[in-house]
């Protein structure tokens, strides 16, 4: 299972998460800790409807990243807010405030959390947008679990290229470069193709999470049956994909996902990478609103 590797790497974590909370997010917030079979669940809720009730328009789900949390989503949050009510989850597994209890061996029991979250939510058609893993999370859930979402938007999804050499390097040389002096960041961050570098809370949350052990599947390549199981659940899905994409080769995964589910809605977002959420931030929330209206019962 995913956990510090004592004491006092959780309670330095700890500190930079609660401060990066604070700086980061915008706006009224409320938190729920959520039981599932796997482990608590945080869940940041904001928008209308906060108070009581799912509220107007339909309900947006936010699944980051590996190695990320609900925080991946603050140039979103705001304006998606203003329009819908937002659940931003820490995922279990991941580095945030909630606790894992019991292992996540594969898709489905990925799959078996999400569904556990979202039942406690009371949320039956809500719009999951899903950012790498969380992309790959979320299309297990449509494999295993369907029924329970009523449209998805996937930020440069895993599950679609094995992890690669070229992905490394880039994780790699944004780790690098986030450690750089300030002035030289906004180069640097050009050179590797990663806005996060710039994205100077995350990247002091990410180093107090050294200590951190994560033990989550390593998400194998969706066959053409799984993806044409997928696109039978009828679910709109739009994917954004990165034109420069660490993960994979963009073109060659929108021709599949063209092939594979035609109903798809597929775009290669130029000038982004993989971490699209920071790269192209307002396209990013326009899209999920524009998916967000279009799939409004």
């Amino acid at each position: 299972m995913s956990e510090f590797r004592n004491t006092r790497a959780a309670d330095r974590f700890r500190a930079a998460y609660d401060h990066a909370l604070a700086a980061l997010w915008p706006g009224p917030r409320t938190a729920h800790d959520l039981p599932t079979a796997y482990g608590r669940t945080r869940v940041y809720r904001t928008g209308p409807g906060s108070s009581g009730g799912v509220g107007a328009g339909r309900p947006v789900v936010l699944l980051a990243a590996s190695g990320g949390n609900a925080l991946m989503w603050h140039h979103q949050l705001a304006e998606l807010a203003s329009h819908h009510p937002v659940f931003a989850i820490d995922p279990v597994g991941e580095p945030g405030a909630s606790e894992q209890s019991a292992p996540i061996a594969d898709g489905a029991d990925a799959a078996a959390w999400l569904d556990q979250v979202l039942a406690e939510l009371g949320l039956h058609d809500a719009h999951v947008v899903g950012c790498s893993y969380g992309g790959w999370v979320a299309l297990q859930h449509q494999l295993h679990r369907p029924g329970r979402v009523g449209a998805l938007t996937l930020l440069d999804p895993a599950g679609f290229n094995g992890f690669g050499l070229r992905f490394y390097a880039w994780l790699i040389a944004g780790g690098l470069a986030a450690c750089a002096p300030r002035t030289l960041r906004p180069r640097l961050a050009r050179l590797v193709g990663n806005s996060a570098v710039l994205e100077g809370e995350l990247m002091k949350m990410s180093r107090a999470a050294a200590g951190f052990r994560r033990a989550l599947p390593v998400p194998p390549v969706l066959t053409d049956e799984e993806l044409d199981r997928i696109a039978r659940t009828g679910v709109p899905a739009q994917f954004l994909l990165g034109a420069r994409s660490a993960l994979h080769d963009s073109p060659a995964v929108a021709a599949r996902i063209a092939r594979l589910l035609p109903a798809a809605r597929v775009e290669i977002v130029p000038d982004a990478g993989h971490s699209l959420p920071m790269d192209r931030p307002g396209l990013v929330t326009a899209r999920i609103l524009s998916a967000s209206s279009a799939a409004t019962p």
